[in-house]
């Protein structure tokens, strides 16, 4: 298995030049996300918070809660290669304005330039994606939808992803 080395529960960063990810990594990170109560777990393979590119292979189980939220400045990729989630967007009053089906025999990339609030619903017991963009790392280039729950109440959180999946 690839050298890895570990931030905190959730963050691992490859300890190598070369990052190589095949099945034993993608194992390796699903069984670390079940054992996390937020259900994720994601392997940097750039080589630190500070780099201008920042790329992830990220690992949600089916209860992760993706808060609502947009990127201030910088675009975003994401790549599903494992599972089916779906992505929705959603207008500055917190409708959804567009879904789409992610991953297996639908949508497997899309791309956001312009801030638009946009989250993921898992729709499979895992989702593995790869997710791509601009760097260095700063929390302030994220807004968090002011009309979504933080995550912090389960009860209200998981109220929220159902109201969410009456759509899908």
């Amino acid at each position: 298995m690839q050298a890895i080395r570990k931030i905190n529960d959730e963050v691992y960063y490859t300890a190598e030049g070369v990052t190589l990810v095949g099945p034993e990594e993608i194992a390796f990170l699903k069984a670390r996300a079940a054992e996390t109560p937020r259900q994720r777990t994601r392997l940097c393979t750039h080589p630190g918070p500070d780099n201008g590119l920042h790329e992830m292979l990220i690992v949600h189980g089916y209860d992760a809660y993706v808060r609502p939220h947009r990127h201030l400045g910088k675009p975003e990729s994401l790549h599903v290669m494992e599972g089916r989630a779906t992505a929705l967007f959603f207008d500055e009053k917190g409708t959804p304005s567009r879904r789409v089906a992610l991953g297996d025999g639908a949508c497997r990339y899309y791309r956001i330039d312009d801030a638009v609030f946009h989250c993921l619903l898992i729709e499979s017991d895992w989702l593995v994606f790869h997710e791509v963009t601009a760097g260095p790392f700063d929390p302030s280039k994220t807004e968090w939808a002011p009309w979504s729950p933080d995550g912090k109440n389960d009860a209200e959180t998981q109220r929220y992803m159902a109201e969410l999946r009456k759509g899908s």
